[in-house]
Order: structure tokens, then sequence, then C-alpha cells
């Protein structure tokens, strides 16, 4: 047996393994993650290096192949821990193992380690004014200066940038002192902090009856050894974040670690300041927006035990913590959990997988679960805690406004009549306003202003999306049709695409209320790396009235002064080509009611519609989160999509048209082939339990110069997927004649393609 190896884990080594003999004596203990000792180049110098792979086949002359030295004595560490985990995601979610390794590994590049130098002396005063005396003959002046300087500070000796800037000393005098002992140098490695550190200590605030009841039974379960998923179901302003703290709290107490999972960085500025104040220098963060500097040391100090909760997005989840007791991931219904690059795995999943590994407990949160979720607590897979009113304050009421009856009535404007009576209400009064466009889930989707109606697929109840060649198509299956000009239902011409954007919501804005103070909040306005932290700053402090904004402002922030919030165009993620569609615009417009009246004052929604009969937004409406599961997971086993059944996604890429159909095709006939001797060894009764759909072009046909195209399969098994997968990727390795095509696998698409 041989062992894949790699001795360093930066990110310009991992694809640089080596291979090396097992010996037969170590092959029971030699597995994926374990830290070995290899014999090295021509010296054969002993190295440290990790398992990433096993196999029977040398892929070099055996005699050239060396055997490894010995285990190391510490086994698998966290690091090991994170190759292992690395494994379990390509098997998983179908990815090479390099692309897993950079996934799991939160050391990205070699980073030079901050630190700060402290010269003191080391002799006496009285022996130092001696060697001052020989310099000043020698005229040193360099060195005596530097002595002088020593001889008036304390014992605590002075800062190397302090001499060079106050005192004009170079390293070079530093170093001669340093050589005849009359100094000594110390040095103390330095984090980079990236928490804006505020008061901690705040007194523990009193939980109510529900929280109290979350929690105890939480802690209960915990300690008796259950480690079943929990889901904190609670609606907005229930004060799921106070339960979260008392879970960490109770499994910090007894001496483990801690991770916090939130679905975007523009979270991250208020979550870290609350718990912060509760646990103060035990909090770090990691993010995508820190420099490569503070991200190193933030994986140190986990490494190290410094910390003992992480807060971050999705990549926090692989902080290499060697006692991991809990995980928290909050808002746990957000797309912003699933990975678009390989390997495409989901927070979710991998977050139950990794606490299995480390033996911790995972706390799922929301106050609009995910289908998937919720779906497995009504299946006692996970034990469901309930929230089922707000801390403080009241639900706001929310309105519908059906925007066909304000074209019918004249208005052209984007703000429905209802809409800018309110806004101009709050004005006068002082109170702050949020518009939200959920411009994100837009994907070219046809509707008629007239009478509401959508295009969609006649096979997949998938509206269909429009493309600049003149055809509007469904991509899931491939169906196709010409552009219509009429509406089919009721033969209006205002039938096209819906397009806008927030810099025109925040233009309109500005020129129909110009005493109003805006700010906008999207992609553009946060590029920077304290983008988000700022505007939400300022908002919270009120030296704004309207904050305009996609997705990212309505999810988990706490403005007591808001007391309204407009959703322009609930329609925007309804109808788009993805079965998630109801689902998404659900949990926005019941995240975005839950921004208003979250203080003492009453809040108000306006939801603005061309299908304010849909059951997405009726229950939205009436924020009642049950009532749309029970009818989105009817539509969920009548079209067989996840959760009920399972979805596998290959997406196939080449810059040869022709090799990218042909390699598609080839996708298809194996896993067709698969199904057919599948359906052989099945009763009648079992068999067509595999639906394959394709291949079709993806929802982008090309990209730059890339072409592209999708197969899709159902089944009530995922392991069936798994086999599949495995099958096609050996194929398609052996297939050597299409050089440039390239596959990768999506499980349980959050979008579509």
């Amino acid at each position: 047996m041989y062992a894949d190896i790699i001795v360093d884990i930066s990110q310009e080594q991992l694809d640089k393994t080596f291979q090396y003999r097992i010996p037969p004596e170590l092959e029971n203990e030699v597995q994926i993650g374990v830290m070995v000792q290899i014999p090295f180049g021509r010296g054969n110098r002993l190295l440290t290096g990790y398992v990433i792979g096993i196999g029977s086949t040398p892929k070099i002359p055996d005699e050239k192949i060396k055997d490894i030295d010995s285990i190391s004595q510490s086994g698998i560490q966290a690091v090991g821990r994170m190759i292992q985990l690395a494994a379990w995601l390509k098997k998983q979610y179908g990815s090479t193992m390099n692309q897993a390794l950079k996934t799991v590994l939160p050391v990205k590049e070699k980073v030079r380690q901050k630190e700060k130098k402290t010269v003191r002396l080391a002799v006496s005063k009285e022996k130092a004014a001696e060697y001052l005396a020989l310099y000043e003959k020698k005229n040193a002046v360099a060195r005596v200066r530097l002595l002088k300087a020593l001889c008036k500070t304390d014992e605590n000796g002075l800062d190397t940038a302090v001499l060079k800037e106050q005192y004009q000393i170079t390293t070079q005098t530093i170093q001669a002192l340093e050589k005849q002992n009359v100094i000594t140098v110390e040095t103390q490695e330095l984090y980079r902090n990236p928490v804006r550190e505020t008061a901690p200590g705040q007194e523990r605030l009193i939980l109510n009856e529900a929280q109290q009841k979350a929690v105890t039974q939480f802690c209960t379960q915990y300690d008796a050894g259950e480690r079943k998923p929990w889901l904190l179901y609670g609606v907005t302003g229930s004060g799921k974040t106070l339960c979260y703290i008392e879970m960490i709290q109770h499994v910090t107490a007894q001496g483990k670690q801690a991770i916090v999972l939130i679905p975007e960085i523009a979270l991250t500025f208020q979550t870290v300041q609350r718990f912060y104040r509760r646990f103060g220098s035990q909090v770090s963060v990691l993010h995508s927006r820190m420099s490569k500097g503070e991200r190193y040391d933030q994986f140190l100090r986990a490494m190290r035990g410094e910390i003992s909760i992480m807060i971050g997005p999705r990549s926090a989840l692989f902080t290499p913590f060697t006692n991991l007791g809990l995980i928290i991931m909050d808002e746990e219904h957000e797309g912003a959990y699933k990975s678009e690059q390989a390997p495409r795995y989901h927070a979710r999943e991998t977050a139950v997988h990794i606490a299995k590994m480390c033996g911790a407990g995972v706390v799922f949160g929301s106050a609009t679960p995910s289908v998937e979720a919720f779906y497995r607590a009504k299946k006692n897979e996970y034990t469901l805690l309930e929230l089922p009113r707000r801390a403080s304050g009241t639900l706001p009421a929310v309105y519908t406004v059906d925007l066909r009856e304000e074209l019918k009535c004249g208005n052209r404007s984007v703000f429905s009549r209802r809409l800018q009576e309110l806004i101009q209400r709050r004005l006068a009064a002082k109170e702050q306003i949020i518009l939200f466009l959920n411009k994100r889930g837009y994907a070219g989707f046809v509707s008629c202003r007239m009478c509401g109606h959508v295009l969609k697929c006649p096979h997949c109840d998938i509206s269909l999306t429009e493309h600049k060649n003149g055809k509007m198509v469904c991509h899931y299956c491939g169906y196709e049709q010409a552009r219509v000009t009429r509406c089919p239902v009721c033969g209006s011409k205002y039938i096209s695409g819906f397009r806008a954007g927030t810099q025109q919501i925040e233009e309109a804005v500005k020129k129909m209320y110009p005493q109003a103070r805006v700010l906008r909040m999207d992609m553009d306005t946060t590029a920077g790396k304290e983008g988000h932290e700022k505007i939400l700053a300022a908002f919270s402090a009120q030296e704004a009235d309207i904050l305009v904004g996609t997705q990212m402002i309505v999810k988990g922030h706490d403005f007591s002064n808001v007391t309204l919030v407009g959703v322009l165009a609930a329609d925007m993620s309804l109808h788009v080509n993805d079965f998630h569609a109801a689902e998404r615009t659900f949990a926005l417009l019941t995240q975005a009611a839950g921004r208003a009246g979250r203080g003492k004052l009453p809040g108000n929604v306006v939801i603005q519609t061309y299908d304010p009969d849909h059951y997405a937004i009726r229950t939205a409406k009436e924020q009642d989160y049950e009532a749309f599961y029970d009818k989105e997971i009817e539509y969920r086993r009548l079209m067989n999509y996840p959760p009920v059944w399972n979805m596998l996604l290959v997406h196939v890429t080449s810059p040869d048209e022709s090799e990218c159909s042909s390699m598609a095709q080839q996708v298809y006939d194996i896993a067709s082939q698969m199904i057919s001797h599948t359906d052989e060894n099945q009763s009648p009764d079992d068999r067509h339990l595999i639906q394959l759909i394709g291949p079709a072009d993806a929802n982008i046909a090309k990209v730059n110069d890339i072409y592209r195209k999708v197969i899709y399969m159902k089944t009530s098994d995922y392991a069936a997927l798994i086999s599949i997968k495995d099958v096609i990727e050996q194929a398609v390795k052996a297939d050597t004649a299409m050089k440039h095509a390239n596959i990768s696998f999506d499980f349980n698409p959050m979008s579509g393609f």
C-alpha cells in the first residue's frame, strides 16, 4: 500500500504530493489525516507530513519509493482532522482532493508573522555607564544614543520601533551591542486583531420564559451526551442570539470551543459586538475581507487554544479548534451557506459531519427555516426548539399592494401610493425606513404587468428565462419557445422581463423626497474592507433616514428606530428558474418584515407584487411559516424535488462546442446505463426511481468562450447519486480524447446553472 503525503500546508505546496510506501507494520495505523515522519531528499532528513490519500498503485517505479519512517506521536491533530474532512468533501460532493484541501485549510499562503522586539540592558546601569564612556571615547555616537536611552528607561526596556523612529538607531547598532552582551533583544509574537474591541463584561440579560425553556432543553440534552442537531425556530426578534450566547456559555464553561456561522459578512459587525460584550477576548472572527495576515493569525490562535469562539461566514466552519464543542449556524436557510465553487458543499451538512468527527453539537437557527431543515425536524432527525413570540415589541402590520391595480390607476412609479404615503409619514415623525429590492434572485423571467401572468415551462413548473437570441428557455429540461410580445392570458402588450436596480431606486428616492438623507447598501457601496460596517454604523446612529439595498440589509440587523420596510418588487425572486424560488421569496419577505417595529414603536411593512395571491406572498404577509411549509412541501413531493428526493447536477464545460455536447451526452449515457442496470435488479414496483433530465444548455450557455451544458438526476437514494458520480468521474478520467472538457458536480443545488 502507498500513501500520498504533503509536507507543507501553504497553498503553493498543496499541489505537491509525494508518494511513500506504507510498511506492513503500519498498514493498520496509517489513514488519511494522520501525521507521519518521512525521509526526504537526498540526505533522507526526517520531515513531518500529512497523509492525504491511500492507494495500491505506485505512481513512479517502485524501487524509487521510500518507506514511511513512523507515525508522529501526536497522531491526528487539528490539521489532520481538516485533511480527513477534505477527503469526505471530495467523496461527498465530487471534487479533486486539492480543491477540497484548499477549501478546508485556512492557511492559504505563507505570511510573515508580526513581531514586537524589546531591547533591554543585559548589564547593570553602573556597567552600562562604563560602556557609555568607552563608546564616547571611540566616537561611536549611535551606541552612545542607544545606551543613554536605555539607562533612562526602566526594566521594561524600549521597543525597537521606538529606538529606530525617535533615536535613529539602526538594526546593525542593536545587533552589535547584543553580540557584545551589553543588551538583550526579546521577540514577542503579535496577533493582528480583526475585532474592534468594545467594553466586555456587560451584565447578562434575563431570558424570557420561551428562551429559558429552549436553552434548558439544549443544555440538558447536551450534558446527557445527545448530539442530534437542534433547530431553533423563532419568529424575527424572538431573541435567538441571546439563546446562542447562553448555549455557548454552557459549552465553553466545560473548556470547549464554539463556532458561530453567519451568512453574510454584513452581519459580522453587529454579531461580533454582541458576543464580545459577553465573552471579551475569547472571541475572534474570520472572513474574506480580512487581510492575509489577520486570517493567518486567527488560524494560529485557534490552533493554540488562545480563543474559544470563532465568528464568521461559511469558511469559519473550518476553524482548526482542538476541542470543538458546539457549532451554531444562524439564519441557516440562507443560500450563502452553499459553496458556488468545487467542492460545492453545504455548510449545514458539513457542520453535522464535523460535529460527528469532534463529538460536538450543532444548533441551526432561523425565523424561516429551510424546507430541508424543517423537513428533518418533522422526521425527528433534528430536535425542534421554538420561540413563538418577539422578545420585545410586536410583529409589524404587513400590507400587500397589487401592482397591477397601481398600473390601472395610472401610477407608473416604482413606489405604490400606500408606500409613498407611509414614507412621508415616517420622515415627518423622524423615524427610519428600509427599502428593499430583492434583486439577487433575478434571472430574466418574463411577466405581464397587466395581469401578472408568468411564462413557465410546461414540464418543470419553472419560469422560462429570456435570452438575447429571441428565445425563452427552461434550464432544467431544455424546453424552449419563441419570445412573446403579447400576454397569452390577457393579450396585454405590457409583457417583458422585470428590470430594476438599487442605484435607480436611490435616485428615485432622492428625487421624490429631497429632504431625506439616503444610504445605499449593495455590492458596489460595500466593496471596501469595512464597507458594511461604515454604512450599518451610520444608519444605526440615525445619520440617515432611508436605507436602500439588496438582501444584505434585511438579514439579522436590529435597528430600533426602523418603523417602515418597503419591499419594492417581491416577484423578482418569486419567478426565477429555480425550484427554491417560493421558499427564497417567503424567507426574504419575512426577514424584511422582521426589520420593522423591533423597538418600542410599532412597524409597518409594504410588499409590492404582481401576484398577491401566491402562497409564498400570502403566508409571508401573515407571518405564517408552517402554512407556507405545508404548501411548499406538497409542491416538492409532487415534482420530486429536494428534500423529498435528492438531486445531482452535472455541469459540463469546454471551449469546444462539439466537445462540450459530446461530453454531456457521454455523461447522460453513463447515467442512463447505470439506471437501467439498477432497474434490472429491482422489483417492478421499485423501478424508475431515478429520473434523468437533459442534456440542456446551462442558464448562460456560453461564458468567456466556454460552452456550458447541464444534466440533472433526481432520486430518493442519495447513495445512488454518489455511485453515479463516482462512475462518471472514472469514465471522464479515462477518456483522453476530450482534452478540454471539464465536469463538476452539485448535489441538491441551491440555484440553476
